[in-house]
């Protein structure tokens, strides 16, 4: 047990250079708190104390801001970065030396039963404010960009972003060339420029109109 808690501690010195000290670690970073929280709610899980597990999760949320379902399942060496508005579903499986940022969602897509949550294979990285959604798995070393939605399999060394998510990149190869994190789709702005488009319509057909007037206003006075 403290052999894992002492693992845990080295993954946040590797992860984040903000790290200083071993009491600052233990004392301050919600992350490790959320993840040391879950393992005893999982234990109890497994144990089939499901009030008393869940109980001890939705503690462990009220302090850290991060809801990890005591029935999910975390490997080893996992770091959760900041991680307020972290969710972690019931069927969730999450392999060894991933990496997650704050706001992430790994959730379902409805009221499906059985395995209805992602499994992150080994060594990847879901980046701040990305949902990750359904019984779909991420692959081994692959990162999903921040603000994707990825509702599709990711295959192993892929880089996925977009809404929907899209891989761009595949074992060091760039696979998808018009699609670019810094361009991302943004729905807002698209329908602000459909509004702008159909109001500058408006106001050429308003300005057609008033010439038509004028036209007819002036022939009937001559």
């Amino acid at each position: 047990m403290f052999k894992r808690m002492k693992e845990d501690i080295e993954v946040v010195f590797e992860q984040d250079p903000a790290a200083r000290s071993y009491l600052e670690v233990i004392l301050t970073y919600s992350g490790l708190h959320a993840i040391w929280a879950h393992r005893i709610a999982h234990a109890l899980f497994k144990r089939k104390f499901f009030f008393l597990a869940r109980a001890i999760s939705q503690i462990s949320r009220f302090f850290t801001g991060i809801e990890i379902h005591p029935g999910a399942k975390i490997g080893r060496r996992l770091f959760i970065d900041h991680g307020m508005g972290v969710v972690i579903g019931e069927t969730c499986e999450i392999g060894d030396n991933v990496t997650i940022y704050q706001g992430v969602t790994l959730g379902g897509t409805g009221k499906e039963k059985g395995k209805r949550h992602p499994t992150i294979k080994d060594n990847a990285l879901i980046a701040t404010g990305a949902k990750v959604l359904g019984s779909i798995t991420i692959g081994e070393n692959s990162k999903i960009g921040a603000g994707s939605v990825v509702l599709k399999e990711v295959p192993p060394n892929s880089t996925v972003v977009g809404v929907p998510g899209k891989v761009v990149i595949q074992d060091g190869i760039r696979i998808n060339k018009d699609l670019n994190h810094c361009d991302l789709p943004d729905p807002v702005a698209d329908r602000f420029k459909e509004m702008q488009e159909e109001l500058d319509r408006l106001k050429q057909e308003l300005a057609e109109l008033k010439e038509e007037r004028i036209k007819v206003n002036g022939h009937s006075t001559l």
